[in-house]
């Protein structure tokens, strides 16, 4: 990239209600389109699946396109996120901002090489440095979620499956969870 380092500072300077999402990662300033119809039905959908089953355990919170602040020069927007209350009493500051890791980050990618590139990684760099332990990378347009679980010897979230619309999505990380990636899918345009 630049030898400029955005931090979070900048972030305020930049316009709010611009259609722009703003993300900064090592320094370097990331910019986003609205997304696609069908990017926030997947991105509804998902979120609604992991609501119904975190209220029901009583394990954690759902949240979408909440801001992550990991440092000064890593302020990210991920799609979705599920946090436990153990970690949630520690993660959420006063600006409303959480600071440190959730258990489980999702992206929905955007099209383009650049959007996917930031996706696939410099987020998954960050979200591996940060503590992430499961990242899930939905694409829209093949229909399929690539889950990433963070490994422990190198603390790095590896690629451990692919499911498409006939698989079962579970999670050791979400006790419990589990539904039909077609369900994620479904009505799309």
């Amino acid at each position: 990239m630049n030898s400029l380092r955005y931090t979070s500072k900048d972030l305020e300077t930049f316009p709010q209600n611009d259609g722009k999402r703003y993300e900064i990662i090592d320094g370097d300033l990331y910019v986003s389109t609205q997304p696609h119809w069908n990017h926030q039905i997947v991105s509804f959908r998902l979120g609604v699946l992991l609501d119904s089953w975190s209220r029901q355990n009583k394990a954690g919170l759902v949240n979408t396109a909440p801001g992550l602040i990991f440092a000064e020069d890593d302020d990210a927007a991920p799609d979705i996120v599920w946090i436990s209350h153990d970690r949630f009493t520690t993660a959420l500051e006063a600006d409303g901002k959480l600071h440190s890791a959730p258990e489980l980050v999702v992206e929905i990618l955007s099209p383009g090489g650049t959007n996917e590139k930031r996706d696939r990684e410099v987020k998954r760099k960050l979200y591996s440095r940060r503590g992430v332990d499961e990242y899930w990378i939905v694409s829209w347009p093949k229909r399929q979620l690539e889950v990433y679980w963070r490994d422990a010897q190198t603390l790095v979230l590896d690629l451990v499956y692919t499911l498409y619309e006939k698989d079962t999505l579970t999670s050791p990380n979400l006790p419990g969870f589990t539904c039909r990636v077609e369900q994620i899918f479904q009505d799309l345009k």
